[in-house]
Formats: C-alpha cells, structure tokens, sequence
C-alpha cells in the first residue's frame, strides 16, 4: 500500500491561530492542524467544534513539565500533565497526540520508567502518543533515543531531526545510516524543520547556502517515508515547524526577522507536497477537500 501524505499546519508557527490555520486547509495548502488545545472549558468546547466544521485531522499537542523548556525535573509532576494533558486531548478525538515529555537530565532508568507509564496512560485512553525528538527531553540525542527504544518496544517518535543537528553541531544521521533505519521504523510522525551544525532552525530553507542541510534533512525524512510504505500504512504525516521564540533568526540592532515564517512554512508544505508526488504517485499526495 503506498500511504498517503498528510500536511499539518502547526498552531505554535503562527501565533495560535486557529482560523489562520483553517484557511490554509482551505486552500488545500495543508490537510488539518496540529497544536495544544485550549485549557479553559468553554475555549477548548469552541476550538473543537471549529476542528470538527472544518472537516480537518487534528493532532493534539501535549507539553509536561511546565513548558517547552521543562520548568521542574520531578517524574511525578511530569506524568501528572501527561495524564491530564493526555486525557484533555482525547477528547478532541486526534488522530493521534505529539508529546513534549520528561526532562534531558534524569538518568536513562528514570527515563524508562517514565516514559512506560506515559505509554500505559495513552493506551488506557485509547490514543497513539509520539513522543518528540527534542531538545531538553529523554530524546535529546539520537543515541540516548535509540536506547530508549531498544528499551520500550511500544515508543513511537515525532521525529524533529533538526534538534539532532544543533546538539550533535553536525548533519549527524548522515554518518548514521544505521541509527536512522532504526529510527524511521519507530517514527510516528516528522516535525519537518531544517536544522544545521550551529543552529535548529536555518534562515530559510531555500536558501543556496543551506543546501546541504535540505537535502540532507530530506534524505532523512525520505527513509522515513520509505519505512512507511514498507510497513503499509494508509498514511504518513508532516508538520513544517519553523517557528518564532528565538528560532526565526533576525538582523542584529533592528530585531527585524531574517524571513517570514507563514512563507517558509507554506514554502516547506509545497516542496514536500511535491517530492512526494514524485516519489508515490500524484494521488498519494493530493491535498484534502475541506469545508468551510
């Protein structure tokens, strides 16, 4: 079966949005929407029944710990927002959720036992969770990912390669063909933004001089999709994710951003749209219909 591509348009790129976002499905530039919903009731009632009018997939984002940059390294608080983060979101019905979990300084036993419980919660609700590769998180690295999932056999990534590149200051799966088989077999779901050696997030991806760090970063979501197919599933799903919060470079004295980011992210959808095309036929990558 060749699985079919699914673009998400990512709330965090553009301000929490949601309309700006449901437009862009409409345009048939992306199929659904990924993001955190709402905390307070009545906010989160409204954010899905918009989901649901729209006729979009949503993919349900869950942060524990506090933030981005988890605020606390206590296994406990961070599986007391899983659960209730987790629980929250399954009731948005999301074809899956993408988690933000544990901290990069707990030790790998600790990492383990935490990210098993959080596995069992999500099964118990009845939802896949895909736990991202990122920064500050068990997954920081490809190595300590890759023992993670040696360990945890039911762990499924949301694979954010460009964090790989900042902590490694390197295209390091180019010289990990290995670890990359492994991981794209175990990979739910890819954050497609462009890392490279010093940074997560290149000034634009179309830029010439970052060249080798699209294609490499393509390479990479390329085996990906290859796994995807070899495993027959009806679909395969993408997020461009360049994002603003010290990620969108900017000139020095004017603050002023170095690109803009609903351009790049609609670029990056595009280009992907179009590779997969290539690749897997042009139905397998033919945009939703959406309503209004």
């Amino acid at each position: 079966m060749t699985p079919r591509l699914l673009l998400f348009r990512s709330l965090w790129t553009n301000a929490f949005n949601l309309e700006a976002a449901l437009a862009d499905c409409r345009l048939s530039l992306f199929d659904g929407v990924e993001g955190p919903l709402p905390q307070e009731e009545s906010s989160r009632q409204e954010f899905c029944r918009r989901i649901r009018d729209a006729g979009v997939p949503l993919v349900a984002e869950v942060v524990t710990g506090g933030g981005y940059v988890p605020e606390c390294r206590s296994p406990a608080r961070h599986l007391e927002d899983f659960q209730r983060q987790a629980g929250i979101a399954a009731e948005s019905s999301p074809l899956f959720i993408t988690v933000l979990a544990g901290s990069d300084a707990w030790p790998l036993g600790q990492s383990v036992d935490f990210l098993g419980r959080a596995l069992e919660v999500a099964q118990n609700l009845g939802i896949e969770a895909s736990f991202e590769t990122h920064r500050s998180r068990p997954t920081f690295s490809p190595w300590s990912t890759r023992v993670l999932l040696e360990q945890l056999p039911k762990l499924r990534l949301t694979c954010d390669f460009s964090h790989w590149c900042c902590v490694c200051e390197r295209l390091v799966l180019d010289g990990e063909p290995g670890l990359l088989a492994t991981v794209a077999a175990r990979t739910n779901h890819i954050h497609a933004r462009v890392g490279y050696a010093q940074g997560p997030q290149v000034p634009h991806p179309a830029a010439p001089e970052y060249s080798d760090a699209l294609e490499a970063h393509e390479c990479w979501w390329d085996a990906i999709w290859t796994a995807h197919a070899s495993a027959g599933r009806s679909f395969t799903s993408m997020t461009p994710e360049f994002g603003p919060d010290g990620y969108l470079q900017v000139h020095p004295f004017t603050g002023e951003p170095a690109a803009e980011l609903d351009e790049i992210n609609r670029w990056m959808a595009a280009r992907q749209r179009e590779r997969f095309a290539v690749q897997f036929g042009p139905q397998a990558s033919t945009p939703a219909v959406v309503g209004n």
